[in-house]
């Protein structure tokens, strides 16, 4: 590993940074998740970064770039490229000091952190799909006005600002054995291992991306960037990490790990459910880790940012709607049945008297290939679990009407044809 006296950030200035944000950032508090601990096999801890003002750990960093700036720079105005988080903090402390901000997002940014970014006073740009479709604009507005770039992580104040978490992580729990931290450009990773591994030199520290975006993976092995689509976990959809971060995770982080779209639904819907959390997909990227890898962790000492929960409400109760049909708490059931007087209200009985709940319900007479004198239900039913849904199949058909549980995606499905 590389000396960490050659790398672009130490622990000396991560102290300076605590110091300097120390009365205008929210000290995020620590919490234990025993039920996920329980789940997992683990003792995992929770660094509440979500709690920040602006609802994500950006503001650290964006406020000590901020605090470097000389008179005449701010007078010039600054300009950052965000997927959403770094926009909130750098239009916040932008505004608290007096400075015009402009913000460039992809076009497809969640609309609650559109919205919020230009509450704050921010100029607001769309432009492109992903953080490294922003930098051309960044680079023409920044021609055409002579604004100041905050660089969302590559740059040594970002970094520094950042690392203040890890300082916080291991004062409030020294006896942790592993971080996992999510990365996109790696300056939160970058920042928290600088200060871990100076504090506390046999951490264990690991990263997070999704496997949609896997940079860090890539530009570490020298391979080409492959990075793309979509991803509910946008504040890490990065295609090209910064420079200076890969230097500190090649010399400091000790393993990189892949998770994928499902893992990371997976990790916001068991944080709110079993803890009150409110996770963007970027901020359970630590927790979709431990879904998917947690036996490598067994018995162990766990610490883990939820570095955001600026996630758009529309996509969080997409989420834990899905997470129910997951869990087998919320099937789609179709069944057979005559087409006569009297049979659709049995039915109802018969799953009512199974403690089943019925929400939705679809009568096909017409559209389906059945006999004319025949008909079937489609009933979506709240269950208590994979058990109580095979007892309502059974009963149902027991009875006489013969019942099967659709897929997600089955062509038989009314609402999707």
């Amino acid at each position: 590993m590389m000396d960490s006296a050659q790398l672009p950030v130490d622990l000396q200035a991560i102290r300076e940074a605590a110091k300097l944000i120390q009365t205008d950032i929210l000290r995020t508090p620590m919490v234990e998740a025993a039920e996920l601990s329980d789940r997992l096999g683990l003792s995992l801890r929770l660094k509440l970064e979500n709690l920040q003002h602006t609802g994500s750990f950006k503001p650290r960093g964006a406020l000590v770039k901020l605090a470097s700036l000389t008179a005449e720079q701010r007078q010039r105005g600054v300009i950052a490229m965000s997927a959403g988080n770094h926009a909130q903090g750098v239009a916040y402390h932008a505004a608290r000091m007096g400075m015009v901000a402009t913000i460039v997002m992809p076009a497809q940014t969640p609309f609650v952190k559109v919205d919020r970014t230009r509450r704050l006073g921010a100029n607001i740009v769309l432009h492109g799909r992903n953080i490294s479709d922003c930098a051309e604009k960044v680079r023409e507005i920044v021609e055409e006005t002579g604004a100041i770039l905050i660089h969302p992580f590559d740059d040594p104040a970002i970094i520094a600002g950042q690392g203040t978490i890890g300082l916080e992580m291991l004062d409030d729990a020294p006896d942790l054995d592993v971080l996992v931290v999510p990365i996109g450009g790696g300056g939160l990773i970058g920042g928290i291992a600088v200060a871990a591994k100076a504090i506390k030199p046999d951490i264990r520290i690991f990263g997070v991306e999704v496997d949609s975006y896997p940079s860090m993976t890539e530009a570490l092995q020298g391979l080409p960037p492959s990075s793309g689509g979509e991803t509910m976990a946008e504040g890490i959809a990065v295609k090209t990490p910064g420079q200076l971060n890969q230097r500190i995770v090649r010399a400091l982080v000790d393993e990189i790990l892949l998770v994928s779209e499902k893992d990371i639904e997976r990790a916001v819907q068991l944080l709110i459910e079993g803890r009150k959390i409110v996770a963007e997909g970027a901020g359970a990227a630590g927790v979709a880790a431990l879904l998917r890898h947690g036996d490598r962790f067994t018995g162990e000492r766990v610490g883990t940012v939820v570095c955001g929960g600026n996630i758009d409400s529309r996509i969080l109760g997409g989420v834990l709607m899905r997470g129910l049909v997951a869990d087998g708490r919320m099937v789609r059931l179709r069944t057979e049945i005559s087409d006569e007087p009297g049979v659709l209200a049995r039915i109802a009985g018969l799953i009512g008297d199974t403690g089943g709940n019925i929400v939705e319900v679809y009568h096909q007479r017409l559209f389906q290939d059945v006999p004319v004198k025949m008909a079937e239900v489609d009933s979506v039913v709240e269950t208590r679990n994979a058990d109580h849904v095979a007892d309502i199949i059974r009963r149902l058909t027991d009875a006489g009407y013969p019942t099967r549980r659709l897929g997600d995606r089955s062509r038989d499905d009314p609402q999707t044809g």
